[in-house]
């Protein structure tokens, strides 16, 4: 793959990250240890939302602890997939923000997994998190990895072998 300008850069994470209906959640267990699952999303004003059950593990776990890293793969038949070609990662602050007062937010869910559906779930014991995302890492390639400061809109390449994952100030 040739180097990617800024600007396509750009254009191809917007393209894969609006593609995307489900992002892989990686919080932190009782006993610290990483724990792994899928969750339905939708973006709005450069935030994540996810609707979570309230006797799922990873509601618990982002209760006790708001820090959670997400991943978008390409390929989302398998967890085992993480270095997929095209992948992004964010590191994320979560925050239960419960049902009321997010019509807009339920509407983006019904366009994408259908209103029967999101409908059904409301009437279930689920929640809404919001999901802020602080930094990323956007890899767009085998050797093209692009830091993402998300509300700056900031792309910087970064070396192959720097490819680990930080957390902004």
């Amino acid at each position: 793959m040739k180097q990617l300008d800024k600007e396509n850069m750009k254009l191809q994470y917007l393209k894969f990250t609006n593609s995307l209906k489900s992002l892989m959640l990686s919080t932190v267990d009782e006993q610290g240890k990483p724990f792994i699952s899928y969750a339905p999303f939708v973006k709005k004003d450069g935030k994540l939302y996810i609707y979570l059950s309230r006797i799922a593990n990873h509601y618990r776990y982002m209760e006790s602890n708001p820090s959670v890293d997400v991943m978008l793969i390409e390929d989302e038949t398998s967890t085992e997939n993480m270095f997929a070609r095209q992948r992004a990662r964010f590191v994320c602050q979560a925050a239960n923000i419960g049902n009321e007062g997010h019509e807009d937010i339920f509407e983006l869910f019904g366009e994408a997994f259908g209103k029967p559906t999101i409908n059904m779930l409301k009437t279930l014991d689920f929640s809404l998190f919001e999901l802020i995302t602080l930094q990323g890492r956007y890899v767009a390639g085998f050797g093209q990895a692009f830091d993402i400061n998300l509300t700056a809109e900031q792309f910087d390449h970064v070396a192959r072998d720097g490819h680990q994952q930080t957390k902004s100030s």
